[in-house]
């Protein structure tokens, strides 16, 4: 087990005049809970990724405080806070919206520390272990995680070089790679994710052990993976976060299908991916709403597809088919990502529409245009271009006909199927008849015989 005097930490402490951080951009909760904490005789620091986003130049949305206050200590000094968790207890302290995380220093299970310390397997099940803030450093994950923002004197307080590391910009992992991995397997996403996020390269200590190590993912509950792919995936990043899990050779752990569709060396789906990714991170950057549904749809769609033209290329019904494929998909991600069925409903949708756009006809096209998954099904057929110049058309034809109005479309379109998908003839609005001006009877004349 590591230990603070194991390590040799050579404390840096930054004082206020050598770093970025201001208190302008600590939110408000957070800095009560660091003055309360400091006033009662408590030392308070925040700590973790808002420290490092802070000193980096960001603008932090969550803020955590470490302090050597107990759980049941903290919360006799906040009314407004709930002690939550077994692996590890911790107090939230609740002002409106925010949600302050106040964590007690973590220590090591020698005989003398409070509270218990379970591990099975190299993993840690419950982890109660109170320690010293030297001790609390050595159990992080990363040096950039690992530097601690102190209220009293607003100094940066650095134990494992985490200040040398955001400048290099890499992430080093702390202790030894292969125990920290096997502790949480997940600490292999979070440095894929971080790297992707700040723009860091992984240390190659820190990334040799995923080829190994890589299996235990697939032991991980698949609750925490799908928190942990919305994390990598609609927070901006989603793009870089892909990259970095395919190049790291974790993507088969996390999305087996994605990765047997993008080894057969389809450059079509590859354009897909890329693209879904590239318009989610826009519009979380543009504060813009999205859908976990529509991601996971365009992560599966490659072996969806494959599997429903194989299936109908042998004879099943075309609907079946693609009603077997999504399901065959869904089941098997579901045993990895635990993506809740409100999201593979909508998944399931939007790939069944897929081949309901090739179908130019009258009622089919009226019908497809007011199903509510619409909306969603096109924006995926235009992410799809890059399959054929067949499907490029489609979407254009699609697109110019929601523009149309509902008398025009109608008239334009066939009773019956006209067109086979490469062959989509463009709708255009017909100009108006124009009306015959009815002859007036000559005067004096009547039409009764």
């Amino acid at each position: 087990m590591r230990t603070a005097n194991d390590a040799k930490l050579a404390l840096r402490i930054i004082p206020r005049e050598q770093h970025t951080i201001s208190r302008k951009n600590i939110s408000k909760a957070a800095l009560r809970v660091l003055y309360r904490l400091n006033e009662a005789g408590y030392n308070a620091y925040l700590v973790g990724g808002a420290v490092r986003d802070l000193l980096l130049g960001g603008h932090p949305k969550d803020f955590d405080v470490a302090t050597n206050a107990t759980p049941d200590e903290v919360k006799k000094l906040f009314r407004n806070c709930r002690l939550i968790g077994r692996r590890f207890r911790l107090a939230h302290v609740v002002y409106g919206a925010e949600i302050i995380e106040v964590a007690t220093f973590r220590g090591t299970s020698d005989e003398e520390s409070e509270g218990d310390r379970h591990i099975v397997d190299g993993r840690i099940v419950r982890d109660n272990v109170w320690g010293t803030v030297e001790e609390d450093a050595m159990r992080r994950d990363f040096r950039v995680n690992a530097m601690y923002y102190d209220i009293s004197d607003f100094s940066v307080r650095d134990y494992v070089g985490g200040m040398q590391d955001l400048q290099d910009r890499v992430l080093h992992l702390i202790g030894d790679p292969g125990t920290r991995y096997r502790e949480d397997p997940v600490r292999m996403l979070r440095a894929a994710r971080l790297a992707a996020k700040l723009d860091f390269r992984i240390d190659a200590s820190a990334s040799a052990p995923f080829a190994e190590l890589g299996p235990l993912l697939s032991g991980v509950a698949p609750a925490r993976l799908f928190d942990e792919s919305l994390k990598m995936f609609l927070a901006g990043h989603g793009r870089k976060s892909f990259r970095m899990l395919e190049e790291s050779g974790l993507l088969k752990y996390m999305f087996p299908a994605t990765a047997r569709a993008l080894k057969r060396g389809d450059k079509a789906l590859r354009s897909l991916i890329e693209r879904g990714l590239e318009n989610t991170d826009a519009r979380v950057i543009e504060g813009k709403s999205v859908t976990p549904a529509f991601l996971f749809a365009v992560l599966l769609w490659g072996e969806v597809r494959d599997l429903a033209h194989t299936w109908a290329t042998h004879g099943k019904d075309a609907n079946e088919a693609w009603a077997r494929a999504a399901t065959h998909v869904v089941a098997e991600q579901c045993q990895r990502v635990a993506i809740p069925r409100r999201f593979t409903i909508t998944m399931e949708e939007i790939w069944s529409l897929q081949p309901r756009f090739e179908q130019i006809q009258r009622k089919k096209v009226f019908r497809l245009l007011t199903h509510p998954r619409f909306r969603a099904a096109f924006d995926f057929l235009l992410l799809r271009e890059a399959e054929s110049p067949a499907i490029g058309e489609l979407g254009q034809w699609w697109a110019h006909a929601q523009q149309l109005p509902h008398e025009t479309l109608a008239a334009a379109l066939p009773l019956h199927q006209a067109s086979t998908p490469g062959e989509v003839e463009p709708v255009r609005a017909s100009a108006p008849r124009k009306r015959k001006r009815r002859r007036k009877p000559a005067a004096g004349k009547s039409g009764a015989a």
